[in-house]
């Protein structure tokens, strides 16, 4: 198999893990630290903004690389086990058809990062005005 061709199963892989994530994360049978994980990964699985920004050669696409599967590990390992499997088998059925989409969720990200955006900021002011 080529490179191409494994790094194109591993990025379905991990769409299909981050859609299970998401089924997971409104299953009643998950604890509510791993929702907590969980809403984490998937909030900055869909940003758009990134911890370490994309066009910064090789270290851009770390977080993508090595930062969201670590944390989907982790979560799926906070998930009992049968949750999981229903979850995965859900996903994998939903990827073949189409995925949902939330303007609700586009909208909430967006506030999410600009009001930690406007915080750095304001801190970020307050200590250079404060030096």
């Amino acid at each position: 198999m080529s490179i191409l061709k494994r790094w194109s199963a591993r990025a379905a892989a991990l769409k299909k893990s981050t859609y299970a994530l998401y089924l997971a994360m409104r299953d009643p049978r998950v604890p509510r630290p791993a929702k907590l994980v969980i809403t984490g990964i998937v909030a900055y699985a869909l940003s758009p903004i990134d911890l370490i920004p994309d066009f910064i050669p090789v270290l851009g696409l770390l977080d993508e690389l090595i930062l969201l599967p670590v944390a989907i590990s982790l979560a799926i390992k906070m998930i009992p086990d049968e949750v999981w499997d229903d979850c995965h088998a859900r996903a994998s059925a939903a990827i073949d058809s189409e995925l949902p989409h939330s303007r609700a969720a586009f909208w909430a990200i967006i506030a999410i990062w600009l009001t930690a955006a406007a915080l750095i900021a304001y801190f970020g002011w307050r200590w250079l005005a404060g030096s």
